[in-house]
């Protein structure tokens, strides 16, 4: 997920002030585009993985379609109200600055409805077929990922990323309570699973755009403290994972199969982290780092579902 600071721009730096923004070039890619598909596709993941680790391989293949579409259209709601509330910030990053409403193809009114239709539509899925706790988490998730990271903490703490953490963590337990009804210790280790997971996971490309984030204003943790305190801060995040497995496996949720391999995948990751503070290409080695926290997740998902014990 984005994470990071910066201010508002006046009403006259405003790239939205003067003429109205150009809706005749855009298509239903753009409307994509505002969901951040790459977010979805990877929750939607971890939503089946707590939907499947629930069910102890006796799915109820229906309710869980209607989990996951419920699910995509929480998060997607949550990533256009990102990119709504974050339109004018996008402006001043070169990752950011070819989005639809950075570059005003869309109107920001436009996209706020989006956004609310959205929401509402995904809420109603979940409180009608998952059950009204998995729409609770849903809703949480949403107000987290919303209010307190976009509006408040991304713009004026380095707290941003641990605290936006929790919305992120939300996909495997609704998966998890939509067939469970309950917050059981199994869900709880899907929350720690995740949320322990995005900080060094984003640290590591916060460390690569660190300049990026500097000029936007954002108040990340390397631009704030630097990049070797944020090397530090990213290792008791990943030590922490090395537990989440073993648990599972001691109360009965998965397999040694999963537990032995994401404990392997863990102390690898713990171990390019320590090897960062003697590399002397911090890029090469931020961008290392980060594509193997995205395959450190899927791995463990999968590995998770394939290896879940049978109930």
């Amino acid at each position: 997920m984005d994470k990071q600071l910066g201010y508002p721009a006046s009403a006259d730096s405003s790239p939205y002030s003067g003429s109205s923004p150009q809706e005749s070039g855009v298509t239903w890619k753009d409307f994509v585009a505002l969901t951040k598909p790459g977010i979805l596709r990877s929750n939607l993941i971890a939503t089946f993985g707590g939907f499947w680790l629930a069910s102890g391989w006796h799915i109820a293949w229906l309710p869980m379609l209607w989990t996951l579409l419920g699910t995509m259209l929480v998060m997607a709601s949550s990533c256009v109200f990102n990119n709504y509330f974050d339109r004018e910030l996008d402006t001043k990053m070169i990752r950011t600055r070819e989005r639809v409403l950075a570059t005003r193809r869309l109107s920001p009114n436009v996209v706020l409805w989006y956004a609310i239709a959205l929401g509402v539509l995904g809420l109603g899925v979940l409180a009608v077929f998952s059950g009204m706790l998995a729409a609770a988490l849903g809703a949480l998730g949403m107000f987290v990922y919303v209010i307190i990271y976009t509006l408040w903490l991304k713009r004026h703490s380095t707290w941003s990323t641990s605290i936006g953490g929790i919305s992120g963590a939300m996909p495997p337990v609704i998966g998890y309570v939509a067939v469970s009804q309950q917050i059981d210790l199994g869900a709880w280790l899907l929350f720690a699973m995740l949320f322990l997971w995005q900080p060094p996971h984003f640290w590591a490309l916060g460390i690569r755009r660190v300049e990026e984030y500097r000029a936007a204003g954002y108040p990340l943790l390397p631009v704030v403290k630097g990049i070797q305190r944020t090397k530090y801060q990213m290792l008791p995040y990943i030590a922490l994972l090395i537990p989440v497995p073993i648990l599972m496996y001691t109360y009965g949720y998965t397999g040694l199969i999963y537990t032995i391999a994401s404990v392997l995948l863990s102390v690898v990751w713990l171990g390019m982290a320590i090897a960062g503070f003697k590399k002397q290409d911090t890029d090469k080695w931020a961008k290392t780092a980060f594509i193997f926290s995205i395959n450190y997740l899927t791995l463990s998902f999968i590995l998770m579902i394939i290896d879940t014990v049978h109930r």
